[in-house]
């Protein structure tokens, strides 16, 4: 194969990565195997909207740019063009053979909609389960929503390549679900008939690979992947609160968290251990013995569940020892954590 043939070979190979949603850095390190599996020094400078190729062969140089917009996210064409450049560095692959198959790779289908429609009502069902749904009837709603939405997604696929137009549609769809479940009280208040399958529309992948580049000093890359992340994000609010605002439903706003309750219990439990320790540090008092034994129960209560007063436990005597009543007021009050 001519230097140009290999440095095709190897530009196409990182689109097919590069456009699908693998990391830079794993597409970068994939290509230069490649390269060097083809007795080719591959360097790939990615950019938004392109990749550029700079092969050497020898004395030979050679500089190719490639249109490639990085908004897809097809994991199946990514495992595969991974698998091919492994078997070209075992050799079991030639090179013309591995032309054809990245060529297939590229032009792979997608999952079927049956099973993109099945994926996508099973997270949205999962989501709604873990953010505490509790009636069965909200989640088959999420269900058929999140379904729904995925038909109505894979439709739009075919007749436009605007990437934002799909989540803003899906969300339209399921804010309008949404809308009629609260109107028939099939839905609690929190509105996750609504709001999970929107969800599963967040674009995870973006973010997290332009978290990456930006941790890598390639600035621009990660800026651009995070600004089209924002913007898919952008596009799912504003689908779904003109779908719930087409029935005049609007999202409640959550309360704020509970803090007083944590730090009160945190205290709680600093304070009982406070007390238990200085219960266990407190010298013997000489007239407790005709009760040891209740005494002991007494205390072993206390230090395990932060009693305040354990002398009300009934004891053999029926009575408590006064130098014991003393110093026991003297422990808890002199922490001043008896005033819950």
């Amino acid at each position: 194969m001519t230097l140009e043939e290999r440095s095709d070979l190897v530009l196409t190979f990182a689109e097919v990565l590069y456009v699908n949603g693998q990391s830079t850095d794993e597409t970068l390190a994939a290509a230069e195997r490649l390269g060097t599996n083809l007795d080719l020094r591959a360097s790939i400078i990615p950019r938004w909207g392109e990749l550029q190729l700079q092969a050497r062969d020898g004395g030979a140089s050679l500089v190719s740019v490639r249109a490639a917009d990085p908004t897809g996210v097809d994991m199946d064409r990514v495992a595969s063009a991974m698998r091919a450049v492994d078997e070209v560095g075992a050799g079991r692959l030639t090179a013309p053979a591995v032309a054809e198959a990245i060529s297939a790779i590229s032009h792979a289908p997608p999952a079927p909609t049956w099973l993109f429609t099945l994926a996508a009502a099973a997270g949205a069902a999962a989501l709604s389960v873990l953010f505490g749904v509790q009636h069965p009837r909200a989640v088959a709603l999420v269900i058929a929503s999140a379904g729904v939405g995925a038909v109505l997604r894979r439709t739009l696929a075919q007749y436009s390549t605007n990437a934002l137009l799909q989540p803003l549609c899906a969300a339209l769809l399921a804010g309008v679900i949404g809308a009629l479940a609260v109107r028939y009280e099939l839905s609690s208040s929190v509105r996750l008939v609504a709001v999970c399958p929107c969800m599963i529309l967040v674009p995870g992948p973006h973010v997290l690979n332009g978290m990456m580049d930006l941790a890598a000093a390639r600035v621009h890359l990660g800026a651009s992947r995070l600004a089209y992340a924002g913007l898919v994000i952008l596009a799912i609010s504003a689908g779904l609160l003109f779908g719930l605002g087409l029935l005049h439903v609007s999202l409640p706003v959550g309360e704020p968290g509970r803090a007083a309750e944590v730090v009160g219990t945190f205290r709680w439990l600093w304070c009982s251990d406070r007390r238990g320790r200085r219960l266990r540090r407190r010298r013997p008092d000489p007239h407790s013995s005709r009760a040891s034994f209740g005494y002991a129960v007494r205390g072993h209560r206390f230090c395990l569940s932060g009693i305040d007063d354990a002398g009300r436990l009934p004891l053999q005597n029926g009575e408590r020892p006064a130098a014991a009543h003393q110093q026991l007021e003297y422990d808890s009050g002199a922490l001043g954590c008896d005033d819950r």
